[in-house]
């Protein structure tokens, strides 16, 4: 059960589905289905009807309110009304080393040379309020500067944080790199790609990568998050333990 935030903009469940047909294809008779927090049907608790035991995996690529707060809390409501439901929750999306090769993936469609030491990265999350998660998109962006061959990557948020994407673009270019590019750290296209988009143009950089999507790294790492949670509740039933609500 692959839980997504849920959007008014279609295009992001048609991402989601995307993604999960993929997932379909590398696992053949793995039963795959979507649940969404908000927006989008069905919700978390809809899509767990029926079903007596289900990893439930946060499509979410940084840990935050909606994977410490939101989906726990959803899986004690369908738990409280159905008492023989097991339910196990894997980690969030990233952060994963395979996570950066998909964002170079998706520089490279936009023309992007992958490393050029000219050429300096805006890598943009959604942004949070909570802080935690806002320090894992900054050690990413460290991450992936050491490893990655860039003039420099720097972390931006399109929302609750700072700098704005727009803030680097400009900050960087008046620092003297050649090029700016923008990375979006978000999975599907709807409201802040569309923004990330247009207003880093406007700040002037010269190339944004689409959104991950359902690009084959993510769907390695979904794959990879079901069969660690699938362990975990294992050892927990060999322990005699009740099986978590998360790992």
């Amino acid at each position: 059960m692959a839980v997504a935030h849920g959007s008014r903009d279609p295009r992001a469940s048609a991402t989601v589905e995307a993604l999960l047909d993929e997932v379909r294809l590398a696992r053949p008779g793995l039963p795959v289905h979507a649940a969404y927090l908000d927006h989008s049907r069905p919700s978390l608790g809809e899509a767990l009807a029926g079903l007596d035991e289900a990893v439930v995996l946060p499509l979410l690529l940084t840990e935050a309110y909606h994977s410490r707060v939101d989906i726990p809390s959803a899986l004690g409501q369908a738990r409280a009304s159905r008492p023989r439901l097991r339910v196990h929750q894997g980690a969030t999306l990233g952060p994963h080393p395979l996570l950066i090769t998909a964002l170079e993936r998706r520089l490279a469609e936009a023309g992007v040379r992958i490393g050029d030491p000219d050429t300096a990265v805006v890598l943009v999350s959604a942004g949070s309020s909570d802080r935690r998660a806002n320090a894992v998109i900054a050690h990413l962006a460290r991450t992936w500067a050491r490893s990655g061959g860039w003039h420099s990557v720097t972390p931006a948020y399109a929302s609750a944080a700072s700098p704005t994407p727009e803030e680097a673009v400009l900050r960087l270019l008046h620092g003297g790199p050649n090029r700016v590019v923008v990375a979006p750290y978000l999975l599907a296209s709807g409201h802040f790609a569309d923004k990330v988009r247009r207003n880093t143009l406007e700040a002037g950089a010269c190339a944004v990568a689409d959104p991950l999507g359902p690009a084959p790294e993510l769907v390695t790492v979904l794959l990879e998050r079901y069969a660690q949670a699938v362990r975990t509740s294992g050892a927990t039933a060999r322990t005699g333990e009740t099986a978590p609500v998360r790992p």
